[in-house]
Formats: structure tokens, sequence, C-alpha cells
């Protein structure tokens, strides 16, 4: 659906009156501009009435809400730390490209957690941040009735033990000390750094709403943010890079057309482009491709994936991209990903904790009725096909 439209389409649209449409832009339900060409008429964001549409479609059972919440659906869990609204990443009301712009991961962190300051301590690994986390929880403390200062203190350590592990060295701001471990002049460490700072949160992605999980029961810090990494270690979730690697090589190989075409037809959807929560581009990586000269092979494969699906580059393909030209290691988009991830996984699980809520939604049981239940040949009680019913 296009940005803007106009009266005339948003009513065809919603099929509604006008009064209508009016009472949702009264609500906040969909935002209003005046027309550029003609300030005495309006146009009103596409993407809110396609969100309107779709869950009028679904209707408000709550059967119906449930289940599209697991899915990029509705809203199910408040938070004041990020969030998603008309194509731009929003951290405690702040746009995150323009964070990105001069802020480091510390001072995102700082305002993601809610201190005055914050900093991490000087960690060395051994290349396993998963090892390097379960250290950390032997013996911790549960987060049930800690301070918030002290949950941030266990915080960095935990973060910096991930970036310790993947390669960070010495001291210093985290994106500093990977550029020295990753050998990287002044500018490559500054694009390191705004590639923290965006990916430092993406409101309830699959590894956040883990750490959640963790932090409702009251879980070590470290062991929510382990809960994340785990998460984020799926390829359906962290693997997105190594997929769009998967699709650069061979389109390499076999030449960018026959390698989409392929991937298209196998159902796989194409990795690095497209995003459920940016119809129109992600701003992540609109905030960074600019600022990197572009391997050929990958201009190739955006241009043939743009003619073919219309679909624009997404942080994925912003990550190989950077990496390609900063000659970082293959797995480096997983490893940043990994180090600024960890510190919006800690700012959910402070969150949650403060909340005092646990996280138990209930399953949609679709097994065997009760009506089903029998008994063996030896007048037990059982449950399944075999089990022989008693005579009504």
């Amino acid at each position: 659906m296009q940005e803007w439209l106009s009266r005339e389409e948003a009513l065809a649209t919603l099929n509604v009156r006008p009064q209508t449409l009016y009472a949702y832009v009264s609500r906040r339900l969909i935002e209003r501009r005046a027309d550029a060409a003609d300030p005495r008429r309006s146009e009103y964001r596409g993407d809110d009435i396609l969100a309107l549409t779709n869950r009028r479609a679904r209707g408000r059972r709550t059967a119906s809400i449930a289940a599209s919440a697991m899915a990029w659906g509705e809203p199910v869990i408040p938070t004041r730390i990020s969030t998603v609204a008309h194509g731009q990443l929003i951290f405690r009301g702040r746009r995150a490209v323009d964070l990105a712009d001069h802020a480091t991961l510390e001072e995102i962190a700082a305002l993601l957690w809610e201190r005055p300051v914050a900093a991490f301590p000087t960690a060395v690994g051994d290349g396993d941040p998963f090892r390097a986390l379960a250290a950390l929880i032997a013996g911790a403390k549960p987060m049930i009735g800690r301070a918030p200062a002290k949950l941030a203190q266990e915080a960095s350590v935990a973060v910096a033990a991930i970036a310790g592990a993947f390669g960070a060295a010495g001291d210093g701001p985290i994106h500093e000390r990977l550029a020295r471990g990753w050998r990287l002049d002044t500018a490559g460490a500054d694009l390191v750094r705004r590639v923290l700072v965006l990916l430092a949160d993406h409101e309830l992605n699959p590894s956040t709403f883990a750490a959640r999980v963790a932090a409702s029961t009251g879980s070590p810090m470290a062991a929510c943010v382990m809960a994340g990494l785990s998460t984020l270690s799926g390829p359906k979730h962290g693997g997105a890079g190594a997929a769009l690697a998967a699709l650069t090589a061979e389109a390499r190989a076999n030449g960018v057309d026959a390698a989409v075409a392929r991937w298209l037809a196998a159902g796989h959807g194409l990795p690095g482009f497209g995003h459920p929560l940016y119809p129109h581009g992600d701003p992540r990586a609109a905030a960074l491709l600019p600022l990197v000269a572009l391997d050929p092979a990958l201009i190739e494969l955006r241009d043939v994936v743009m003619d073919a699906t219309e679909t624009l580059p997404n942080i994925d393909f912003a990550l190989l991209a950077i990496s390609v030209a900063l000659g970082l290691p293959a797995d480096a988009p997983f490893r940043l990903f990994a180090i600024a991830r960890g510190v919006g996984w800690a700012a959910h699980a402070i969150e949650q904790s403060a909340s005092g809520a646990v996280i138990r939604p209930r399953a949609l049981y679709q097994g065997l009725a009760a009506d089903d239940l029998g008994t063996d040949r030896q007048g037990n009680e059982r449950w399944g096909p075999d089990a022989v019913v008693r005579a009504p």
C-alpha cells in the first residue's frame, strides 16, 4: 500500500463513512496530514489504514486477537523501551537513526536501562559467548526484588562477556574494542559504532520475548541474556545473515538471476530484503548503506531482487555489505547483532522484572478430546486411537 492516501482512497479502502474516518483520526488510529499540493485537503497514512483493515478483518474475538499476536499481530506486552512506528525505529521517544549519528552503545545502554551512565567492564573470551554467560549464571542471584541499578550493573557484565567472546579487545567503548580486535581504522570503527546503536533493540522480536519470559520468572540477569542469545542463534532469527551470505555465494557461482529465481521457486524467501514492520524500507539499512562502498556482487543482487520483487534491502543486507567492505569475519553480522542486542535484552529484562508479572500464555489445544478417553484391555484408562471406548 502507498505511504499516503487521499480522503477518497482512505474511505474506499476502509469502506466507511467520512465521520468514521474522522473518528479514527481523533482516536489516533490513523495519522492525517495536509496535502502538499492542496493544503485544504488531507492525506491519511497508508500503513495505519492497512493495519486497521487487517484488524477489522480478523474480528475482535479473543481467540483471533491472541492468535494474531503470536505472528506480527496485536501488541501484547506494554513497554516504554522501543517501538516501530510509521516506518521508524524509536528508542524511548527518539529515532534510532538520529541517535546513530553520534551515540555510542554505552550511551544507548544508559538510555534504555534508564541509568545516568553505562559502561562495560573489560572481558576476555575464548570465542564462545554461551560459555561466558554460563559462567556468570552459575551462582547468580535471581532478579526478584533487586534494585534496577544493580541489575543494570549485572547487564553490563553480561554484554561485556559476549563482546569479549566475540573479539572485542582491551577497554574503552565497545565499538573501539571491536575495531581494535578487527584492526579497523577510524572510519571503520565509526561504522561499527553506528551498527551497534541501530541493533541495540527492536521491540518484541523472538529473542527479546525469550529474555522477557526468563525475567518474568525471576531468572538471573545473565540467564535472561542467555535466553535471548539462545533464541537469536536460531536460523529463522539471527541466521538471516548466514542465509544472505549463502544466497550471495550462489549468485556468484551460478549467476544472480538463476540464484534469485531458484530461491523464490523454493519458497525460501529472499534473506536481506524486505521486512514486515517496514513496508517502505528498513530505516536502519537506509542509514547505513550510503556510508558503504558496495561490493559489485551485492550491487547486482540488490538490483535484480528489487526488479523482481520491488523489496528494498534490510538491515541484514547492510550488515553483510559492511562486513565485506571492512573485511570482517564471516560471522560478524551475528556477532554485532548479539553484542548490541544484549543491551536490549537486558533493558526488557529489567522492565519485565519491575512489572512483577509472569508471562504465561495458554496453549490452543488440538489433541484428543475428553470423549476420546477409553480403556485398554486390562480396564485401565488411556488416551489415543487404540483405546477401547466405553459403551454408553
